[in-house]
């Protein structure tokens, strides 16, 4: 969101009249980090995240979209997602939903690499600043893939 989203938006404001069927929903999960850089220095280099370059401000998406004439809706608890996602389908323009998120979940992949586990590890051992909600969230993600198969 933060590349080209707000930019987008602008755009969808502009022409979303002009639709024959306005909806349309932009969820953006909003953890207040450039996660995907964050995770690739993680992965792909097993550095620790650098806070200085990673975190952002808790950007309002949810306004913005509502000061360019769309639908906004911040969720901040996971229950709300569901009604969110009612509210948003049945709206009469396109809506953005501005979902908080943990950044310390890792985008774990089905299949991640030996080279991917190890470069995480040696990120966690260099002493990230997630790496305790990173290890958390990461057995949880394994321990339920594991019972789903069970």
């Amino acid at each position: 969101m933060q590349m080209n989203g707000l930019a987008e938006l602008v755009t969808i404001a502009k022409y979303w009249r002009r639709w024959s069927d306005p909806r349309l929903v932009v969820a953006v999960l909003n953890n207040r980090d450039l996660n995907m850089v964050t995770w690739e220095q993680r992965v792909m280099e097993g550095n620790p995240k650098y806070a200085a370059s990673q975190e952002i401000p808790d950007v309002p998406y949810a306004r913005f979209a509502e000061m360019v004439g769309l639908q906004g809706m911040r969720v901040e608890e996971p229950g709300e997602i569901a009604s969110a996602w009612e509210t948003a389908l049945a709206a009469d323009r396109p809506v953005v939903l501005d979902v908080v998120t943990d950044p310390e979940v890792p985008p774990l992949p089905p299949h991640i690499t030996l080279e991917q586990a190890k470069n995480f590890a040696l990120a966690v051992a260099k002493g990230d600043p997630g790496r305790r909600g990173m290890i958390e969230n990461s057995l949880r993600q394994k321990v339920a893939e594991l019972l789903a198969r069970r």
